[in-house]
């Protein structure tokens, strides 16, 4: 298989690092040449386009930040779906609104295309050590064709179901997480108010039932998240808003973990 590449950040690169040195075939394609330069020393082929990265690819994966940006590398002037052969699968690890896979793998059917939803979690160390995990959803042959390039990076790769499945639980997964950092800092700053060390308290929590991921990163940025809001603040809004669209579109409601999420983004000033 004929691998392309879209989206070279800092969970991109170690995906696509990780694919070539799996030994497929692989042509890269970024915005910024600089994130090209570390794979100077690979076998990896690179294109001006992306729609001359999909003329010579089979299966292109797309890991680009929101939206907007998967739009345009899909169906823009030079876009995927303008060298993709018939037959040729795009599988979107961006974490975006289901509707935006459904929509464009609409556009991508009519050219004989398939897509689907693979987001992706744990983060750059997890992609380069091969232990991401990816949410898929769409038709069930088509992740099965994807899966071996997909467990080059990641385990476990689970099928989610249908088309926006895999969106779905991306978006539930950092929900959750934002949720967390709210009462994971709370808790720090009660011990504070309650004149317990927060040092002490975090090496506590961390061997005992209350753990989490997110103890462990507000603890490591200091026990607040003023830091964690200069990097991923932007990120988690845009997710729990999007969650927030689809829990409202179907009917459901979002429940008390939306609003300890909405608790996080103000504390992160990010509301």
């Amino acid at each position: 298989m004929r691998v392309g590449f879209i989206g070279l950040g800092s969970q991109g690169a170690p995906m696509a690092r990780r694919i070539v040195d799996a030994g497929y075939e692989t042509t890269l394609w970024a915005r910024r040449p600089a994130t090209l330069v570390p794979f100077a020393d690979t076998a990896a082929k690179r294109a001006s386009s992306p729609a001359d990265l999909a003329a010579v690819s089979d299966l292109v994966c797309v890991c680009v930040v929101d939206d907007a940006d998967v739009e345009e590398v899909v169906t823009g002037e030079a876009g995927v779906l303008t060298g993709l052969r018939k037959g040729g699968v795009i599988a979107v690890h961006s974490t975006v609104h289901p509707d935006t896979c459904r929509r464009l793998a609409d556009r991508a059917r009519a050219r004989g295309v398939t897509l689907i939803d693979a987001p992706v979690s744990g983060g750059g160390s997890a992609a380069a050590e091969g232990r991401l995990v990816v949410m898929a959803g769409g038709e069930p042959g088509t992740v099965a064709y994807c899966r071996p390039v997909f467990s080059t990076y990641a385990d476990p790769v689970v099928h989610m179901g249908p088309l926006g499945t895999g969106q779905v639980a991306k978006l539930l997964n950092n929900v959750l997480f934002t949720a967390n950092l709210a009462t994971a800092a709370d808790t720090l700053a009660l011990g504070r108010d309650l004149a317990v060390d927060p040092e002490a308290l975090a090496r506590v929590v961390s061997h005992g039932s209350g753990t989490s991921f997110a103890l462990d990163r507000v603890t490591s940025a200091g026990g607040t998240l003023d830091r964690i809001a200069t990097h991923a603040g932007p990120l988690l809004r845009k997710d729990v808003r999007l969650l927030t669209d689809v829990a409202t579109a179907a009917g459901a409601s979002p429940g008390i973990v939306t609003t300890a999420a909405d608790e996080a983004l103000t504390l992160m000033n990010r509301v």
